[in-house]
């Protein structure tokens, strides 16, 4: 899954792109000026981000070069026919491509695609062992942490481990034994009950309705698994 940061001050624009972009394999951060972006872009692992030129706060321009002290990820302008100066400039500071307002959404896609299939051809984008995504939830192995929609989330040290072993597994079903067997290291004897407990405590923090889980699932007499590619 790639992470694409779409910033514009106009929520419009923000929301269009979003809809252009609509794909399985796109999860969508938002942000509404520069400063947002570029803290957006610390907070998370971007792989591209569509940036307006003119906004408030900080600009676009300003935004692309404090990422570029840090990041060669694929940034794409977003400007009008007048901005022809600015395109230049942006270019120079580091933006990689630029598609011009009003949006033909065929185009924007294809640019997306081409700018992502080259900063992953080109090496730009090392795949993280230690990453996992799945819909809206990230989990980053190497700093322990959990979000869901962009959101941290809090678990305990059991509630984090079983959900990694789910994750790294999408779809695959483990028995409530092999769970226990895997996350506490111990005989499974007794162990549907714990585990049944940890479940539920999991999906209170994970799920916006848990007795409607979008992700973590049960099948009955059988486990419990992760949906593979299931959207958050």
């Amino acid at each position: 899954m790639y992470n694409i940061l779409i910033c514009d001050d106009e929520k419009d624009i923000v929301t269009a792109l979003k809809i252009y972009l609509t794909n399985d394999d796109y999860r969508i951060f938002e942000a509404y000026n520069g400063r947002e972006a570029v803290r957006i872009a610390g907070e998370h692992e971007i792989h591209l981000v569509l940036m307006d030129i003119m906004m408030p706060v900080m600009d676009g321009i300003s935004a692309t070069a404090e990422l570029r002290k840090t990041s060669n990820v694929p940034i794409i302008f977003l400007t009008a026919k007048s901005e022809d100066t600015d395109k230049v400039l942006g270019l120079n500071v580091g933006a990689d491509d630029y598609i011009t307002k009003p949006f033909n959404p065929i185009e924007v896609q294809a640019r997306v695609k081409s700018q992502l299939r080259r900063y992953v051809n080109l090496g730009g984008m090392v795949k993280k062992e230690s990453h996992l995504v799945i819909g809206g939830i990230d989990i980053d192995d190497e700093a322990k942490r959990v979000t869901v929609d962009g959101e941290p989330v809090s678990l305990t040290p059991i509630e984090y481990n079983i959900l990694k072993l789910l994750m790294k597994s999408p779809g695959r079903v483990y028995s409530s034994s092999q769970i226990y067997e895997q996350v506490w290291n111990e005989n499974s004897y007794g162990a549907e009950g714990t585990v049944a407990v940890h479940i539920r405590h999991l999906r209170e923090k994970i799920e916006i309705n848990p007795a409607e889980p979008r992700y973590l699932k049960v099948v009955w007499g059988l486990g419990y698994k992760i949906e593979k590619g299931e959207k958050g």
